[in-house]
């Protein structure tokens, strides 16, 4: 868990824009960690995390002229049901809002990357930081503690 640099690209929404970016990252072998795209009528956002971001930033000065920049939170999870939840709720137990989230599809059996904005970043990755003694949630069950005997 990490935090990274999270690009918010404002598009115009019509063909080929989106593939203008993403070309222009690709020539620069740019690897895309996560993105989303939500679009409205007039525009699309299109959201993204990638390697480099000072390499991405260059890119995207070059490439396109509507961009900004966030601090979000960066984590590899694992791909199997009920790991993106329990990062949701571990966060909801110390009242910390998600303004949004988005992940990775993953591979079976490997892991994905979930990209959290939260309201409280710092205190975000003492929560998420993995506490010794705890299991991670199989099925819909809560973190257990394990006892030590």
């Amino acid at each position: 868990m990490q935090t990274a640099v999270q690009f918010s690209v404002f598009l115009v929404n019509k063909p080929g824009v989106l593939a203008q970016v993403t070309n222009a990252l690709a020539g620069a072998k740019i690897n895309i960690r996560a993105l989303t795209l939500v679009d409205s009528s007039e525009h699309g956002v299109l959201r993204l995390v990638g390697d480099e971001p000072d390499k991405l930033r260059h890119v995207l000065q070059r490439a396109h002229d509507h961009f900004t920049e966030t601090e979000v939170l960066q984590m590899e999870l694992a791909n199997e049901p009920g790991a993106f939840a329990d990062a949701a709720e571990r966060l909801a137990a110390e009242h910390i809002n998600i303004n949004y989230a988005y992940a990775t599809g993953g591979a079976p059996g490997g892991h994905t990357t979930a990209i959290f904005k939260v309201a409280d970043l710092k205190k975000s990755l003492r929560v998420l930081k993995p506490a010794e003694g705890k299991t991670a949630r199989q099925g819909r069950g809560a973190i257990r503690k394990t006892s030590r005997r």
